[in-house]
């Protein structure tokens, strides 16, 4: 059994996290719940940024938001110290109205509107990453129509996809994100943005994949990005000051995977970036990364309680959640594989293996395959671990299921940050039907 953060079982024999036993978290919040170990969170967090800060090296640990975005979530983010990443509208917008400091703020996006930009530059943002040739034209409008100055990186796509165990080179072009290295177009972005009135080009960006068990990928990635900086800077005179590195370091989901500590990951970009900035006689940048599941996925946890079983002869046992791929969408999305523990018996043994099956009406609406339980009955509990990236924020409304509420716990401590939609919520925007206001 491997139990994540502050997780405990206690003499009840109840899952704890947080110091708070989940089967009261239950009792008092209701089922599904997500609940959140913010120890976890600020532990990773502060992971993350001491290694930078013992290596001395200039540096931005942006939360990539889009894991998991509240409120709360950016407040204590905010406490962290941490930097933002933001790909919409209403991520900008949460942000705000949780206080969180605006020069901090990264926005991310292949088709950022012209909405979304005015208003990046309305409350004054720290960074905009440009994804395409498009967004440089509504950039230069905008900046020269308000005379107002706005930091830039340029996106771009290396040629190396990374994921889980495995990473390959390509010449690969076909992507929806940033400029291609390769093809000429990182050449001509650089072009058309460095000496700009307004528009200052701080340097660049990339992303080469998710749940990266390896540094090879980010040194050769490192390699890439600043040679082609150093090029800029020999034929054009212009020294970029930031190397962002982008984020997809990987999680354990699952006894399969294998994931390195948070200081392996940067000590290795840090040498990388080191040793080739010396190489090229190149001023060492500044280097930001943009984690979000390696903050927010193991510390997450969601609450169900068992409903129904059934028993197909010599195939599989089905035990059946009050969620499923409502709340998280990943398993039947494209094959996301969880563990889980029957949290108010954590003590029994694992004699049975069940599918967890999910109350959508959709054959497909299974969270785990093969979960190893004990013997279950009707209002048990289960948790389902690491569901704190994509599962809230992935979260819908199908077969008109309510959303559950989110809970932080921390020291013992447990606050509701998110409450449970209600019946009368799901049909707030809806309208009735009127034939007299039919146009004809």
């Amino acid at each position: 059994m491997h139990l994540y953060g502050t997780q405990t079982i206690n003499e009840q024999g109840h899952l704890t996290i947080g110091g708070t036993d989940s089967v009261a978290l239950a009792e008092n919040y209701g089922t599904p719940l997500y609940v959140y170990d913010i120890q976890l969170f600020r532990k990773r967090a502060r992971a993350f940024q001491q290694t930078f800060i013992d290596a001395g090296i200039g540096y931005q640990v942006a939360y990539a938001s889009k894991a998991f975005s509240t409120v709360a979530i950016y407040q204590v983010a905010a406490e962290e110290n941490l930097s933002l990443d933001v790909v919409s509208a209403g991520e900008l917008y949460t942000a705000v109205k949780a206080g969180f400091p605006v020069e901090k703020i990264h926005f991310h996006g292949n088709n950022k509107s012209l909405e979304e930009l005015q208003m990046a530059f309305q409350v004054g943002i720290g960074c905009i990453v440009v994804d395409n040739f498009y967004e440089i034209d509504l950039l230069k409008k905008l900046s020269e129509q308000t005379k107002q100055s706005m930091n830039i990186l340029l996106r771009v796509t290396p040629g190396i996809e990374a994921h889980t165990h495995d990473y390959i080179t390509t010449g690969q072009e076909d992507s929806k994100f940033g400029f291609d290295l390769k093809n000429g177009q990182a050449d001509e972005a650089f072009e058309q943005t460095y000496n700009h009135q307004y528009l200052n080009l701080m340097g660049l960006h990339c992303h080469i994949g998710s749940q990266i068990f390896d540094t090879s990928a980010f040194q050769l990635a490192s390699e890439k990005l600043l040679r082609k900086m150093a090029g800029w800077q020999q034929q054009f005179g212009y020294t970029c000051a930031v190397l962002n590195l982008g984020g997809g370091f990987g999680i354990r989901y699952t006894a399969e995977d294998q994931p390195l500590d948070p200081a392996v990951y940067v000590s290795k970009m840090i040498e990388t970036v080191k040793q080739t900035s010396e190489a090229l006689g190149y001023p060492i940048p500044e280097i930001w990364i943009e984690p979000g599941r390696s903050l927010i996925g193991d510390a997450g946890t969601t609450l169900y309680t068992i409903g129904s079983t059934k028993e197909v002869p010599g195939t599989r046992k089905y035990a059946a959640v009050d969620g499923g791929m409502s709340d998280n969408i990943r398993p039947a999305l494209y094959g996301a594989k969880y563990s889980s523990l029957l949290a108010n018996k954590a003590n029994a043994a694992m004699t049975e293996q069940y599918t967890i099956a999910g109350k959508c009406c959709e054959s497909g609406d299974k969270l785990i395959e093969q979960a190893e339980l004990p013997l279950v009955e009707a209002g048990d509990l289960l948790s389902v671990f690491c569901t704190g990236a994509y599962g809230y924020s992935m979260a819908s409304n199908y077969n008109r299921i309510a959303r559950p509420a989110v809970v932080f716990v921390e020291n013992g401590n447990h606050q509701l940050v998110v409450k449970r939609e209600t019946n009368d919520d799901l049909i707030k925007q809806d309208l009735p039907y009127s034939q007299k206001a039919v146009q004809r």
